[in-house]
């Protein structure tokens, strides 16, 4: 059986547009126009990812969103033309893995697919193991490793690289970041975050200044993307 994914979005001809390229790469698509066949969707297919519009005609996607988060934990990803940051980190807060702007590259929107899916399969247990380009974090032995050479982090770097490698490839906020490592406190204090994030780049990119692994979502946070090993 192929991996279901529901779509919820209300204009035909981005679900057209979806459906098509899905299928195109080996997905079974279901469909919904509203919030509330959406959630019977979800409820009945079971499906492995959930792709959802914000812009319903009966309700907020971010509600449907809450209620989802009220009993699963199947990953979402928010598909949305709205871009302003505070919409992003909303839906981020909510517990969506994942927020993607229209319009969007299909080539793109796959590998947050496929990010969300491997996430999936990790909190089942996976071997704990993470692969990216030139960098290797085995989260056992807590060994870092960049070209086959070790890489020494103090211990506040190395949460923040495995917060960043446990949600690989999906979008991480400050304040989700700033709870994960330094705790509620200190979830306003975003120059920690710099600071920490700098440092890593420096140990872990070819280039700090223009990183691959590391990258910012503007005035939303980081995410770790996952490249094909070298």
């Amino acid at each position: 059986m192929n991996d279901r994914i529901v779509v919820v979005e209300d204009d035909p001809q981005m679900r057209r547009f979806l459906k098509t390229g899905l299928e195109a790469h080996g997905y079974e698509v279901a469909e919904a126009k509203t919030g509330r066949e959406g959630l019977a969707a979800i409820v009945t297919r079971l499906p492995e990812v959930v792709l959802l519009d914000l812009a319903l005609p009966d309700m907020e996607g971010t509600e449907v969103l809450a209620e989802i988060r009220g009993w699963s934990k199947v990953p979402v990803i928010v598909l949305s033309a709205r871009t302003q940051s505070d919409e992003k980190i909303k839906a981020l807060d909510l517990g969506a893995n994942d927020y993607v702007t229209k319009p969007f590259d299909m080539g793109e929107l796959m590998a947050r697919v496929r990010a969300a899916m491997r996430q999936k399969i990790a909190d089942k247990g996976a071997e704990p193991l993470f692969v990216s380009g030139r960098l290797k974090v085995d989260l056992l032995r807590r060994v870092v490793t960049v070209g086959g050479a070790e890489v020494r982090l103090s211990p506040r770097e190395y949460e923040l690289l495995k917060v960043l490698v446990v949600n690989a490839g999906m979008v991480m906020t400050h304040p989700m970041l700033l709870r994960e490592v330094w705790g509620p406190a200190q979830a306003e204090e975003s120059t920690y975050l710099r600071i920490f994030v700098g440092r890593l780049r420096h140990k872990i990119e070819a280039d700090p200044a223009r990183p691959k692994l590391i990258v910012t979502e503007p005035g939303v946070g980081y995410r770790l993307k996952v490249l094909a090993e070298e």
